[in-house]
């Protein structure tokens, strides 16, 4: 007999994956893993995102010191440096792994002894949110599981997607130009195995309902060791079914699904955020009916709109692609960043942006000292997949002064604070670091450019050394997280309402459940925009007060006042009603 924690939709997503036999047995099998975490502790936070979160994106051991685990050091740099800026931290995956800096992973429930343990965990979590990765379309090939498989264990016979390599690929959808089935020797003979993203990453099959197990024991077990926040990573390929694209199938879905339910009865509060770079109309699907799938998706699309609009010094495609937008359920959000570990994905814009733009930043990326990874279309050709830059560099030209670099990095910050959904910077974004071309000729791999391992002691010499690029670009984020965080029409879920005026300046009007307006205004050209309050369709009154946030000037909102916005200035242009205050 099973519990009634769950709803019968969740059996009949079990019967639709594995058919009525298997659903059943299923379904008590996941009763008793739940039941085994029953006395386990875990930290209760059911309420929903809100202004005030913000999220730090960084790997285990992006800052260093001597005499410390790399976990030691980074909780030392949260509480010293994050602390009133980022309600949450996400590190990126801190397991044991032999390949694409963590995303090929060995053992899923140990810590990397090269980070530390889990009591360092433990120790950040009981300071801040904490995300973990669920990196579960793959597993390394070291690691025990493969390994059994390799050895004829009949245990993990199913564990794995053994194909014929004579069969008909060609639809497969291909993240990289690499083979998609790898050979490999087993004590069964000869065996062509599922490997997408790289011969050391083996797919794992969905379609055995002992990996489903594992998975969510894996899960669960995350939940108990802190995390708030489970991203599942690519997890758009983990059903395989020939003919298809083998990407955003149903089976996919139901999935996700099923994780949803089971962790929304054992710990309530914790948010799914799902990984698909892919164009905006497939991952936005990931909400399923916006209350049973992913509570955040990844908005794939604002980093490469946001670099085209600071390129250019032209809005036109950012508000118009924002316009498009749905507002999200009261229980979802998108999940924005600029940057992150990995480049700027150019498939979410297809549709978006024209080949001709797209280029146009290839170009630019190749100026500023960047590479551009490419994607194998499947009938001998290939296109940009992926910009390998640090996104400070890919704003600004080599030979930008530090005042300009920052000003254009501001106003990019800026537009990520100001959209609807929770914002996530990276590490390197808020410490202003640079393009890490060292990294990339030792590893031989583009995306290391953006993923350079630093030394606390020079980082916070250079922090609080006035004037320097590092500070200069912290400073002025933290000015902007601060604002933010303290206003409610910045809320995930406030209003949010395109106002276009002038293609030079990037202009919207959210607005909180209370009411509450605030204007977000951005130039996003190198020139200065003179723009009437008249344009901006405010709705305010005549003679009504309205203080910018940002440069803190009170003033008397008129439809003949004209705005002077200078080049990449940020204003955040509040309404002051019944003797509001700032």
């Amino acid at each position: 007999m099973t519990s009634n924690r769950y709803t019968t939709s969740l059996l009949h997503k079990l019967e639709f994956i594995y058919g009525k036999n298997k659903a059943k047995t299923l379904l008590q099998d996941i009763d008793r893993l739940v039941d085994s975490y029953a006395d386990a502790n875990r930290k209760s936070n059911n309420r929903w995102v809100s202004e005030q979160d913000v999220m730090l994106i960084t790997y285990g051991d992006s800052i260093q010191s001597s005499g410390e685990s790399p976990l030691q050091t980074l909780r030392k740099f949260v509480q010293r440096y994050c602390d009133g800026l980022f309600s949450a931290v996400h590190i990126l995956p801190f397991y044991p792994y032999t390949s694409d800096d963590g995303f090929s992973v060995t053992d899923y429930r140990e810590v990397n002894p090269k980070l530390g343990d889990w009591t360092d965990i433990a120790d950040l979590a009981a300071h801040v949110d904490l995300m973990f990765d669920g990196v579960i379309n793959h597993i390394s090939q070291h690691s025990h599981w493969f390994q059994q498989y390799l050895a004829g264990n009949p245990e993990y016979a199913d564990y794995f997607v053994e194909a014929d390599p004579a069969e008909d690929y060609s639809q497969v959808t291909r993240p990289r130009a690499l083979p998609l089935l790898t050979k490999f020797d087993t004590a069964l003979g000869e065996k062509h195995i599922w490997t997408t993203f790289s011969d050391d990453q083996i797919d794992l099959n969905y379609a055995s309902e002992r990996v489903l197990l594992e998975i969510l024991d894996i899960l669960l077990m995350y939940v108990v060791r802190g995390a708030r926040y489970l991203r599942l990573d690519a997890i758009g390929f983990m059903w395989k079914k020939l003919g298809t694209t083998c990407m955003h199938l149903d089976e996919t879905h139901a999935i996700v699904q099923v994780i949803r339910e089971v962790l929304e009865n054992f710990a309530p509060g914790t948010i799914i955020i799902t990984e698909t770079n892919v164009p905006h109309k497939d991952n936005i699907k990931y909400f399923g009916n916006g209350s049973n799938e992913a509570h955040m998706v990844y908005q794939f699309p604002l980093p490469p709109l946001t670099l085209h609009t600071l390129h250019t010094g032209n809005s036109d495609k950012l508000m118009e692609w924002l316009q498009s937008l749905e507002p999200t359920t009261d229980s979802t959000a998108f999940f924005n960043f600029l940057a992150s570990h990995d480049g700027v994905g150019v498939r979410p814009v297809e549709g978006i942006l024209s080949k001709q733009e797209v280029n146009a930043m290839v170009d630019k990326v190749h100026e500023h000292g960047g590479f551009v990874s490419y994607k194998d279309n499947g009938d001998g050709t290939r296109s940009p997949y992926e910009l390998n830059i640090n996104y400070l560099e890919a704003l600004s030209h080599p030979d930008d002064s530090i005042e300009m670099k920052v000003k254009r990095f501001r106003a990019a910050s800026a537009i990520l604070l100001s959209v609807m959904g929770m914002p996530a910077i990276y590490i390197h974004s808020l410490l202003g670091s640079r393009n890490d071309t060292e990294g990339v000729k030792k590893t031989g791999r583009y995306r290391s450019i953006n993923r350079e391992q630093l030394r606390y002691e020079q980082v916070e010499s250079e922090l609080q050394q006035e004037g320097s690029l590092r500070n200069e670009v912290y400073s002025s984020i933290a000015q902007l997280i601060k604002l933010r965080i303290g206003e409610p029409c910045f809320h995930p879920n406030a209003a949010q309402r395109v106002v276009v005026c002038d293609n030079r300046l990037f202009t919207i009007i959210r607005t909180s459940a209370e009411g509450g307006q605030v204007l977000a205004l951005v130039n996003v050209a190198d020139e200065s925009v003179s723009v009437p309050c008249s344009q901006l369709q405010t709705g305010w009154k005549e003679g009504e007060a309205a203080v910018d946030l940002v440069g803190g000037e009170t003033f008397k909102w008129s439809d003949s006042l004209q705005l002077c916005v200078q080049p990449y200035q940020v204003m955040w242009i509040k309404q002051l009603k019944g003797g509001d205050d700032t």
